[in-house]
């Protein structure tokens, strides 16, 4: 994997957009102070292809992607990988409720011949090729393939640790063993070993859970099957007898039941010939009716009477006059005596408001005057006060001056400077300010005051005019109504005859009203005579209606008491008849049900004889269904057998495969807790690992020094020095960096040969500090890092903050920090 360009914004420290280009830059160097962002480039393409970054602390650690008050954190990579160009983007959002995920995530393959270059920095995902991957889950399968690396991997071989060279060199044998497990994956024993010791232990209980099953299977062999097999058999011919039994059974029960309807047939014929009888009273039902027609007849003569009498009254009210328009006369009369008295009264008071509302504008007038008097010494105080204020600046800029100098001012030579004056021209103009300004408010208050005092008068005055010309126009109108009036005492007793006709039309009215009711009354009692009567045959027709089918004599609707006589006495004659034939249809039922429950005897026979106790009472189905049951669960116990000697073979086998595989688990577990298999990988790793570190230390030291390891301790061969084997730890510091960054891309080298995909080691950046080394050492460490960017196989780029060693590197990439972002400038070719 090799990066070619790289976009951020709102990542980290790199609030505004920010472009690194990586394109030609085959040796190259973050430079820059401590803490100005030069490893958070380097996280940015851990990000970009994994999202995660080693010193956040896993995907928990997703919060620290956004810049400071940010929203929105936004990461671009463009690599190249096995000869072919990507694009992976991630985008960070924080929700409202303060929540940081992943808002999107892709991976597109670009089209060959793609000029990076052309690439905006707004982070679209569109048009950048074909889309592998647009989630998060996606990315994850996606960028493996297209790397060759897992995260753990490439943050190992391609992004090598800050301060980690040393350490893998310099540790004791035990712990560089945990390290070569964690790396290489070793522990993948340790975990086999687990789960086989875990599975022997499961297998173990599983055998005891079979042996309980098997325990309670003990019953459902093959004697037990073949009883319950004969059972099934009886059960079987039980259900074919009673079916052929039943319907016999049915054939005499069904006799017995029509003889009990004929029976019950003619018990019902008496109940309803016993219930044909007169009832009290019907004799008086047609006396009561003609009685209520009479009364009726009478009723409307009186209302006729009634009516007459009250139409002449009303005839002679008429011809009097109308109450209405004699009383609003007397009203008009009434209301002209109070009118006549209130005029005298309206005209005073306009007088009075006349002569207030004049004496009010007087005194706004005075008001007015003063207020503007008041204003003119407010603008006289200011022009002093702006005087008073160009004569302190003069006075102040005297301070400054001196005889003989040029004035700062009109840059004119000063012959003789002026004495300073006392006290302040400014405070005197404030204080005269201030007295002007309070007698302009006083003088504005008054003027307000009085003014509003005299446009209320005045308002009062226009509402009481108004009053007056609307009272004396109410006067003409009420006068001009009285012309033609007779006088008040015509008009009373006027109204004094009409009262006396009012009073006799309304005890005629009464009269009236009374004789109706009289009538109302008739009426409803004929009308509740004739429903009597009605009802009275409707109950006759009812009770012959009951009897129809017996056909009864026909009936006289002119005499209610002969139809019911009538009807009464041929009831009694068909009873009679009846009561015998009821005697001998009892006679054939009794026989009948003798008939039958010597049948139902014989089935119930069947099911004794097979074993099982008697249905007690149902219908003939239930018989059937009883031997069906029977023989259903005869079924099922067979079944329940069969499946449980079925089970029990099923868990035989189980069980002998479980007790093998438990074995094999609890074999596999004892030869791994031994530590041979894993300690055998470890020491095989380990050669592999210094004979590639002695192959890159040779290259890197002009062929001075090999690696080797005995006892799990590292030495060095010096070909310089006759082959004299040396501890690593009596290296010199350039030397232990060369030793560790053989050690460090061997290791890179084997881990990408453990990858499950084809691994493009195609670069690699050193985040090293380099603060700590002399200078011979650090010449050493910059030869050897030239060294190994000529040997022309991966880009190399280290992280450093030391310029005697990035002045060596032909391109720099300066980051730079100032208050609110991260900045990076490209430094060389």
């Amino acid at each position: 994997m090799r990066p070619l360009r790289l976009d951020m914004a709102g990542f980290t420290v790199f609030r505004e957009e920010t472009t690194v280009d990586f394109t030609d830059a085959d040796y190259f160097a973050l430079v820059g102070p401590t803490g100005s962002g030069k490893s958070t480039v380097l996280d940015g393409i851990c990000f970009a292809l994994y999202g995660s970054v080693p010193r956040w602390g896993g995907s928990r650690g997703i919060g620290n992607a956004l810049a400071p008050s940010a929203t929105e954190a936004r990461v671009r990579l463009v690599f190249e990988s096995a000869g072919s160009r990507y694009v992976a983007t991630r985008v960070v959002r924080r929700d409202g409720r303060g929540n940081v995920k992943t808002a999107g995530a892709g991976l597109q393959l670009m089209p060959p011949g793609f000029d990076v270059t052309r690439l905006d920095t707004g982070m679209s995902l569109e048009d950048l090729g074909d889309v592998l991957a647009g989630t998060p889950a996606e990315m994850d399968s996606a960028i493996v393939e297209a790397v060759g690396l897992p995260y753990e991997q490439f943050t190992s071989c391609v992004i090598l640790p800050q301060g980690q060279f040393a350490d893998f060199l310099h540790a004791k044998p035990a712990t560089r063993q945990q390290i070569l497990v964690n790396l290489l994956g070793l522990h993948v024993y340790e975990e086999v070993q687990a789960k086989a010791s875990t599975r022997a232990t499961k297998a173990e209980a599983q055998l005891a859970t079979l042996d309980q099953l098997l325990a309670g299977l003990t019953d459902a062999d093959d004697e037990a099957v073949d009883a319950a097999e004969t059972r099934l058999t009886a059960m079987r011919e039980l259900t074919r007898a009673v079916e052929q039994a039943v319907p016999q059974l049915s054939v005499v029960r069904v006799r017995e039941t029509e003889l009990a309807a004929a029976r019950d047939a003619i018990a019902g014929e008496l109940a309803v010939l016993a219930r044909v009888k007169m009832p009290a009273g019907s004799a008086k039902v047609a006396e009561a009716a003609a009685a209520a027609r009479a009364g009726a007849e009478e009723a409307a003569a009186g209302v006729r009477a009634a009516e007459e009498r009250e139409e002449k009254v009303r005839g002679e009210l008429a011809a009097a006059g109308d109450a209405g328009s004699l009383g609003l006369l007397l009203d008009r009369h009434l209301e002209l005596d109070r009118l006549t008295g209130q005029a005298e009264w309206f005209a005073g008071e306009v007088s009075v408001a006349e002569v207030e509302y004049k004496d009010a504008v007087a005194a706004a007038d005075l008001a007015r005057a003063a207020h503007t008097g008041a204003e003119q010494l407010l603008e006289q105080a200011r022009l002093e006060y702006a005087e008073a204020q160009t004569l302190d600046r003069a006075a102040a800029l005297r301070a400054h001056l001196t005889a003989g100098h040029d004035c700062p001012v009109c840059a004119q030579p000063v012959t003789e400077v002026p004495p300073m004056p006392e006290g302040s021209a400014v405070q005197a103009a404030e204080r005269t300010g201030k007295a002007a300004r309070a007698a302009a408010d006083v003088a504005s208050t008054a003027f307000k005051q009085r003014d509003a005092v005299a446009r209320e008068l005045e308002r009062g005055l226009d509402r009481k005019r108004a009053q007056l010309e609307q009272h004396r126009s109410r006067l003409t109108e009420v006068r001009a109504a009285l012309a033609d009036s007779p006088g008040v005492d015509a008009l009373r007793r006027q109204l004094e005859e009409l009262t006396k006709l009012q009073k006799k039309l309304d005890h005629a009215g009464a009269a009236v009203r009374e004789a109706r009711d009289t009538q109302r009354r008739a009426h409803a009692a004929v009308t509740a005579a004739d429903e009597q009567q009605r009802t009275a045959w409707r109950s006759f027709d009812t009770v012959r209606d009951a009897v129809a089918r017996f056909s009864p004599p026909p009936a006289d609707r002119d005499d209610l008491a002969a139809a019911w006589s009538t009807l009464v006495e041929w009831a009694r004659t068909s009873a009679r008849e009846r009561e015998a034939a009821r005697a001998e249809a009892a006679a054939a039922v009794e026989a009948a049900h003798a008939e039958t429950q010597q049948a139902r005897a014989a089935v119930l026979t069947l099911f004794t004889d097979a074993g099982l106790n008697a249905p007690s009472g149902g219908a003939d189905a239930d018989l059937i269904r009883a031997a069906a049951v029977a023989a259903e669960r005869a079924e099922a116990a067979w079944q329940r057998l069969v499946d449980r000697r079925e089970q029990a073979r099923e868990l035989a086998e189980q069980r002998a495969t479980l007790l093998r595989d438990g074995r094999v688990a609890k074999a596999l577990a004892g030869h791994l807790r031994a530590n041979n298999f894993e300690r055998w990988l470890l020491e095989e790793a380990l050669d592999l690992l210094v004979d590639g570190a002695s192959r890159i230390l040779r290259e890197l030291t002009g062929g001075q020094y090999d690696l080797m390891h005995d006892k799990g301790e590292f030495f060095v061969i010096d070909h310089h020095d006759a082959g004299l084997r040396r501890g690593v730890r009596t290296l010199s510091g350039g030397e232990t960096f060369q030793a560790s960054l053989a050690l460090a891309l061997a290791l890179s080298e084997q881990l990408a040969g453990m990858s499950t995909t084809a691994a493009s080691l195609e670069s690699i950046v050193l985040d090293e500090g380099f603060g700590t080394l002399d200078a011979a050492t650090l010449d050493v460490v910059a030869a050897t890092l030239e060294n190994l960017a000529a040997r022309g196989d991966r880009m190399v780029g280290v992280v450093t903050h030391v310029n005697a060693l990035a002045e060596r590197v032909p391109v720099r990439f300066e980051v730079h920090k100032d208050a609110r972002t991260a900045y990076v400038e490209r430094v060389g070719l």
